[in-house]
């Protein structure tokens, strides 16, 4: 038996156990460190949807939407709500309960049915130019911002600057209003 060779094998099976189990230990970090990236993917999908009309890009996950979206879609309730005449309020009432939240659904279209009742009675139409538009992604809300002209029987009787908070709640791939009312800075 020749020692030197044997001593010389076992050198050599050590040396290739060593960069095998650094092989192993490379590959097991590189699985862990993948496990964490897919961790933090879950749950992060965007889907894109549609609002009524599309003035900018905008991304939405699960569960939240883009300050860019909720923009948007606040200057559109706030014309469904706030830009009307006894001749249009009806049908923006209409469009208007698509978007609000199941939870809200009764008491909106009780308010809104109580205002049109009395825009048609005093013949009063409402015009709001929106001037700008503060988005919260954190609360999915939206204050808009603008001039709010009201005429009765054609006479114009108001020209105010008033806020508005629209609240929104982005569950099941679509976007719900939750409130929208005047928004005073306290």
């Amino acid at each position: 038996m020749d020692f030197a060779k044997l001593d010389n094998d076992l050198k050599e099976m050590r040396r290739r156990n060593r960069g095998l189990g650094l092989s192993v230990g490379g590959l097991t970090t590189a699985l862990l460190a993948c496990l964490v990236i897919i961790l933090n993917l879950i749950g992060t999908e965007r889907t894109i949807v549609v609002p009524p009309s599309i003035d900018k890009t905008f991304w939405v996950t699960k569960d939240r939407a883009s300050h860019e979206y909720l923009e948007q879609m606040g200057s559109f309730i706030a014309w469904l709500i706030l830009d009307v005449t006894p001749t249009s309020i009806d049908w923006k009432k209409d469009v208007l309960l698509n978007y609000v939240a199941p939870d809200q659904h009764g008491a909106m279209k009780s308010r809104q049915e109580v205002e049109a009742e009395r825009l048609k009675r005093i013949n009063a139409s409402t015009s709001f130019l929106p001037q700008q538009l503060v988005a919260n992604e954190t609360n999915q809300s939206v204050v808009v911002r603008g001039r709010l002209r009201t005429q009765v029987n054609g006479q114009e009787t108001a020209l105010e600057t008033k806020a508005y908070l629209a609240e929104f709640q982005y569950t099941g791939g679509r976007i719900h209003l939750k409130a929208f009312k005047e928004y005073h800075n306290e």
